[in-house]
């Protein structure tokens, strides 16, 4: 059985940016959620949905929703980057990466696809989930970065002198039997204040910010839209689940 956990950087210089199934794949199944979700919730629903989509039996989903304030600790996770262990619940998952944070203003993809009818590489499929924040955050003329030292998407902050600059999006994925798992987290508006319970990502030299941070007074149903719009540039047409 084929598992992968992604933790840290690859080389991803020359690789395409799309990632498009096969001809004749039926669109992603694109759900959105409107009410908080509990993260065991959400991973059972994830379990269930990636073993069917292995077998053939669902189709591709991209799941966008909002969780209770909560910290997550990848497989890389250093328990010294826990500050605060009794701020928040904290859950061990098995996504690549440290610890992150999720709550209520932070927009979570979690991306269940099919590599092998997409392309059966790992590397290649990180720098299309990068590709699709960027896309996104382009869509509010935010310029989002990758870094090679680090993950995630980054912006230069128009606050902060000098090269400062903050996190805006993580990314943390596994792979089982081809089909990809957990995905991206979007800082729409949530309280930035939650991130000091941890050390996000294992980067103590830069913060975290949001777009509305940023300035854009923009809506959950904005960032969505953008999403969905830019994810069928990226990875193909998708449909809801009343279509």
């Amino acid at each position: 059985m084929m598992e992968s956990v992604i933790s840290q950087r690859t080389a991803r210089d020359g690789l395409p940016t799309s990632f498009l199934a096969e001809k004749g794949r039926p669109p992603v199944l694109w759900r959105v959620e409107r009410d908080l979700v509990s993260y065991p919730d959400a991973l059972a629903e994830m379990d269930r949905l990636a073993a069917e989509i292995a077998l053939g039996q669902a189709s591709e989903t991209v799941w966008l929703l909002e969780h209770p304030p909560l910290y997550t600790a990848g497989t890389s996770a250093r328990l010294d980057d826990l500050v605060e262990p009794n701020r928040f619940p904290v859950f061990e998952t098995g996504r690549g990466g440290q610890f992150t944070y999720h709550g209520p203003g932070q927009r979570v993809a979690y991306v269940m696809l099919d590599l092998k009818r997409r392309a059966p590489d790992v590397r290649r499929y990180v720098a299309a989930l990068e590709e699709w924040l960027i896309r996104t955050l382009a869509a509010f003329n935010v310029r989002g970065e990758r870094r090679e030292d680090r993950v995630g998407v980054w912006v230069r902050h128009p606050t902060k002198a000098g090269e400062g600059e903050d996190k805006i999006a993580a990314l943390g994925i596994r792979v089982r039997r081809w089909v990809t798992m957990h995905g991206v987290s979007l800082n729409v508006e949530p309280d930035l204040a939650h991130f000091g319970g941890i050390v996000p990502c294992g980067v103590r030299e830069h913060g975290v910010t949001s777009l509305v941070e940023l300035g854009l007074p923009v809506t959950m149903e904005d960032v969505d839209l953008a999403m969905r719009r830019e994810f069928e540039v990226v990875f193909g047409p998708t449909r809801t689940p009343s279509d």
